[in-house]
């Protein structure tokens, strides 16, 4: 597939359409067979009253695309040839990817490399001998710009080739003395990707959004230092929801950088502690192009965090502050909002807030659900916002 200009304007706007996000990108499209018809059918479906849908203008669409060329970016669809695989394989895959870089690199088998901003130094030693080794059998470092772990293995790699996955747009890196190892990434051959639009400042929500992209450009992710709360481990359950591989690097029990860790290995991750460690547990998946299965023996608690709102809901508007620190963000309540709003619908109208009093979620989630579940035929709309299930 490629996307002659005027389809791809027309992704572009979807996509930052308020309102639609990944998932509901996909649903649109397969509904309507294209973005242009999809943007059409918005005003009719806004009216229906299941969401606020205002797609952005062409104007503001061609801006970007404008200022996305201007610093050498530019916006790969997925299914082009450009767009990464491995990525592909991922639910929660986005649309549209901002690349800068060699695109080449990233159809070369990859393992991401993750950790703490406030790494010890022996974490930081083992990181670069770590991303080093990898390089050396052959294999692309991914991580995301962060201090710390992040930064340490992609410098490691730049000889041997790294992908940066950004939080915010490409002209907002994070943190902003990161943009000399941009460069430096870039100048090597290897590639940046983000997935926000240009001008986007990272907030806290955004990183984790990030780490699901880190985690589905690679056979597996390394966590080599992690606190209970880290962001890191964000990274881990992704990887696992999407049938990757997951390592951890072991650490002391008195250290609190190493907790979450040494609870991934307690929890079946695979201990690294040498780079075959590695190599020897995706040389076979690499081998027989196997992205979508892991292993499956990691018995973390796995929820599905694609179906999570905070990742999927809406891009407010461009700007916004970037938080202080990335890794120490709180992972969202996992819910499967979907299963749980079918189970309080039934073929006897209710009133969508009615629906939300029941189900104990908010108004704007009952409204992004129903509309998903409206373009799937599963309910029908009724006078004054009532639904009921199409029995």
């Amino acid at each position: 597939m490629q996307l002659n200009p005027a389809q791809r304007l027309d992704w572009l706007r979807l996509i930052r359409t308020e309102g639609v996000g990944p998932r509901t990108f996909r649903t649109l499209i397969n509904r309507f067979g294209g973005a242009g018809a999809a943007l059409e059918a918005l005003p009719d479906l806004a009216k229906r009253g299941a969401k606020r849908l205002v797609p952005v203008t062409r104007a503001q669409a061609e801006a970007e695309l404008e200022a996305a060329a201007r610093i050498g970016v530019r916006l790969v669809a997925m299914g082009e040839d450009d767009y990464p695989k491995l990525l592909q394989a991922a639910d929660s895959a986005p649309p549209l990817i901002a690349l800068r870089g060699q695109a080449a690199i990233l159809s070369r088998p990859a393992i991401a490399i993750v950790g703490s901003r406030n790494a010890s130094a022996a974490g930081l030693g083992f990181t670069e001998r770590l991303a080093r080794g990898l390089g050396e059998a052959g294999l692309v470092v991914v991580s995301g710009l962060a201090r710390g772990i992040d930064a340490r293995a992609h410098k490691a790699s730049l000889g041997s080739g790294t992908v940066a996955v950004l939080a915010g747009g490409q002209d907002r890196i994070y943190p902003a003395n990161h943009e000399a190892l941009v460069e430096s990434i870039l100048d090597a051959g290897g590639a940046v990707l983000a997935e926000m639009p240009m001008g986007w400042e990272p907030r806290g929500r955004d990183f984790p959004r990030r780490n699901r992209i880190i985690s589905g450009l690679a056979y597996g992710t390394v966590v080599v230092e992690a606190a209970r709360r880290s962001g890191s481990l964000i990274t881990a359950r992704f990887a696992l929801e999407q049938g990757r591989e997951v390592f951890a690097v072991p650490g002391s029990p008195l250290d609190p950088r190493a907790e979450g860790t040494n609870d991934l290995i307690r929890q079946g991750a695979t201990l690294v502690s040498e780079v075959e460690h590695v190599t020897s547990a995706i040389a076979p998946l690499i081998g027989r192009g196997d992205f979508e299965q892991g292993t499956g023996q990691l018995a973390l608690d796995r929820p599905d965090l694609a179906d999570a709102p905070i990742f999927w809901d809406e891009l407010d508007g461009i700007g916004g502050p970037a938080p202080e620190a990335e890794e120490e963000i709180e992972e969202p309540e996992p819910a499967d909002d979907r299963a749980r709003l079918i189970a309080y619908l039934s073929p006897t109208p209710i009133g969508t807030d009615d629906l939300a009093r029941a189900a104990g979620l908010s108004v704007r989630i009952v409204q992004t659900t129903l509309l998903e579940l409206e373009l799937d035929g599963r309910i029908e709309r009724h006078g004054s916002g009532a639904v009921s299930l199409v029995s």
